[in-house]
């Protein structure tokens, strides 16, 4: 008689030290009474095609994909979702038959932490996403659903946050400016940083022009304190700060829909995870 083989997953990333995605799905396994084993896998960017297949072949069923391979893991894809190839990003794999199919959860993550954890009615906001990298594309197409006033993608490099801006443009109120020529006309709503400072641990020059004692900010970034943009924001007087949990969470749980046909709570996760946070 043999042992049942264990359905696998993992996160791949590199550096990949510091994700919580391991204890989140095992919170939502014994939550919905799944049996799943899901590791960490810290891959660099030359050894990802080479382990990404690996995984597949040894009876893998299925990857989240973090920095830096959000990107470049679309190469290996044989399908992928809408929301995918919008985002030029993919960061949930499942591996079916003899093909990988490749989606994106990040931007379905962030709305539901805005519009269903948090309260924003994001309608006629004006939007301000500080980072013109893969973070800020994989939330542009989700947020434009919302039909926002208008959205300015601000970057170091003007080119960068034109390019993105020019992609989305077709879809909604879309523009770009470097950081040091934010006006403080119009008031933004809402500030969410994209920059990967907050893993980083600098300090980018954001904007002081951004905020207004009505403007909610919100950091993609998230740790067992207060990220830098969050205190940064909370000094200039925000009206809230808040740290990427809930949409790494929200984000989790869909990738474990996708991967296991059950949607977890993610509110009991998300308040056992920050319980301790200050």
């Amino acid at each position: 008689m043999t042992k049942d083989v264990i359905d696998r997953y993992g996160v791949m990333g590199y550096p990949v030290s510091h994700s919580r995605s391991p204890v989140i799905h095992r919170l939502f396994a014994q939550q919905t009474q799944q049996e799943l084993q899901y590791e960490l896998l810290q891959v660099s960017p030359s050894k990802l095609e080479r382990a990404v297949l690996q995984f597949g072949r040894t009876g893998g069923k299925g990857l989240n994909i973090t920095v830096p391979h959000k990107s470049e893991v679309t190469r290996l894809v044989g399908d992928m979702s809408e929301r995918a190839s919008n985002a030029g990003a993919v960061n949930t794999l499942v591996f079916r038959d003899d093909e990988i199919y490749g989606d994106n959860t990040d931007g379905v993550g962030l709305m539901r932490d805005l519009q269903d954890n948090l309260g924003l009615q994001l309608k006629e906001m004006n939007i301000l996403i500080l980072g013109a990298g893969g973070a800020t594309r994989g939330i542009v197409s989700p947020l434009l659903e919302a039909e926002p006033e208008s959205i300015v993608i601000a970057n170091r490099t003007l080119s960068r946050a034109t390019a993105l801006a020019d992609h989305f443009s077709a879809n909604g109120p879309v523009s770009a400016c470097r950081f040091k020529n934010i006006g403080t006309l119009p008031v933004y709503d809402l500030v969410i940083n994209a920059t990967s400072a907050g893993i980083k641990g600098d300090t980018p020059p954001y904007p002081e022009a951004a905020i207004h004692p009505k403007t909610v900010c919100y950091d993609l970034s998230y740790g067992l304190s207060p990220t830098p943009f969050s205190i940064w924001a909370a000094e200039q007087g925000a009206k809230r700060s808040v740290t990427g949990w809930g949409m790494l969470v929200e984000q989790a749980a869909e990738s474990f829909f996708i991967w296991r046909g059950v949607r977890p709570d993610t509110a009991a996760v998300l308040k056992q995870l920050t319980t301790n946070i200050s």
